[in-house]
């Protein structure tokens, strides 16, 4: 941590025209979020991404919601240099684990899916406007212990909800409105997800102690 420097204070003499003191665009979104930079990604590190909804509207994990949700991740899960690997779906908010080719890809892909999401939801509701007006929280996993649980913190999100909410969730309970069903097995054709390509997600956080 930098030492701070002694600063003269000084009053400054009002003027006219010229630059505004406070003027331009504003460093934190309303969200909370700094606007920065996001930081180089290397293609071997999975990412964790957090996609959040707008507040007042309809469950995601509701009957009508889920399958629309279900059917752009399908859409999704290969696109613009993302590969979805898992995901899970909470009431205003996605978790996802994505593989990518760096930091640009992954600002493409993630933002393609939230467009494909707002469109469809928007239609299903009946509204307008952004539907995940916050930017995406990502963070990179760099280790088989971070991979492993970050796995973990999304296949098992609604469990813990339910669980801070004070109900008794059996060990075995598998949600259904995740990827966890392909956690140790590949998916499918059909499903909404895609096999991990890197050593981390594919085998490294297996090994994990």
């Amino acid at each position: 941590m930098q030492r701070r420097q002694p600063v003269q204070l000084e009053l400054k003499a009002r003027t006219r025209g010229g630059r505004r003191e406070g003027a331009g665009r504003k460093q934190v979104r309303a969200s909370g979020l700094p606007h920065l930079r996001r930081p180089a990604l290397a293609s071997r590190h999975p990412v964790h991404v957090t996609l959040k909804v707008r507040p007042g509207l309809p469950s995601l994990r509701g009957d009508r919601a889920f399958p629309v949700v279900r059917s752009a991740l399908k859409a999704a899960r290969r696109r613009l240099g993302v590969r979805l690997v898992h995901f899970s779906v909470q009431s205003n908010h996605l978790h996802l684990v994505v593989e990518a080719a760096d930091v640009s890809a992954l600002g493409r892909g993630i933002k393609g899916l939230a467009v494909r999401l707002a469109r469809r939801l928007n239609a299903l509701f009946g509204n307008q406007g952004a539907v995940f007006p916050d930017r995406f929280h990502a963070r990179a996993l760099r280790s088989p212990t971070e991979v492993r649980n970050a796995l973990g913190y999304v296949v098992h999100n609604y469990a813990a909800h339910l669980a801070r909410d004070g109900f008794v969730i059996p060990r075995d309970t598998r949600d259904l409105l995740s990827s966890a069903a392909w956690l140790t097995s590949p998916p499918p054709e059909c499903a909404p997800v895609v096999a991990a390509e890197t050593w981390l997600l594919s085998e490294g956080w297996r090994r994990a102690r």
